[in-house]
């Protein structure tokens, strides 16, 4: 889970992680934030701006920066960079006339200098419709096995139901075992 991978980052969890949370509008940013913070998901409107939620979670202090993904307001998506620890990109797996779009907003991001190996979550949301693209099918289409230069992995989650979402926690590994801890628990270039 989330947490899991966090653990990693941080040697100690009373430590604040900074997580940056992208993806293209109606992705379900704002849905995933909401769940991770226990809230009611039931009145959720288009994020015009950010919105930054603090989660406490075993020790840890999330600060999550949720920003809108309309076209106009990602050129300020660049603004938000500085300090990420984890770079967590939800996409809609269910609209699939929108992948093209979203490969070229996850290749510009993963191109800025400020994200340079910021360890990369992605959400392949609303695995819950029918019409959803499996997370492995999404990773191919996505070209992510050509990542090289971060850890990354891709997630199949449902931020409506929380599927995929749950915070799990784990032993803390050091900042000096994160590379080996995330491929020894996790998948890290694969789905």
């Amino acid at each position: 889970g989330l947490l899991s991978i966090l653990r990693r980052l941080k040697q100690t969890p009373e430590k604040e992680v900074r997580l940056l949370l992208l993806g293209l509008d109606n992705a379900g940013k704002t849905t995933l934030l909401k769940q991770l913070a226990a809230e009611d998901i039931s009145h959720i409107t288009p994020t015009q701006g950010f919105n930054i939620k603090s989660v406490q979670s075993s020790g840890f202090k999330l600060n999550v920066w949720d920003i809108g993904g309309q076209r106009k307001i990602r050129p300020y998506w660049r603004n938000y960079f500085e300090n990420t620890d984890l770079l967590v990109y939800v996409i809609d797996s269910s609209d699939s006339k929108r992948f093209e779009e979203t490969s070229l907003e996850l290749s510009e991001l993963l191109e800025e200098e400020k994200l340079a190996a910021v360890p990369l979550l992605i959400f392949a949301n609303k695995q819950d419709l029918m019409t959803a693209t499996p997370a492995s099918e999404l990773a191919e289409s996505l070209h992510l096995h050509t990542i090289r230069d971060r850890m990354w992995q891709v997630q199949a989650c449902s931020a409506v139901t929380a599927e995929g979402v749950q915070v799990n926690t784990h032993s803390l590994q050091t900042q000096q075992g994160f590379e080996s801890a995330w491929a020894a628990e996790w998948p890290w270039q694969s789905v």
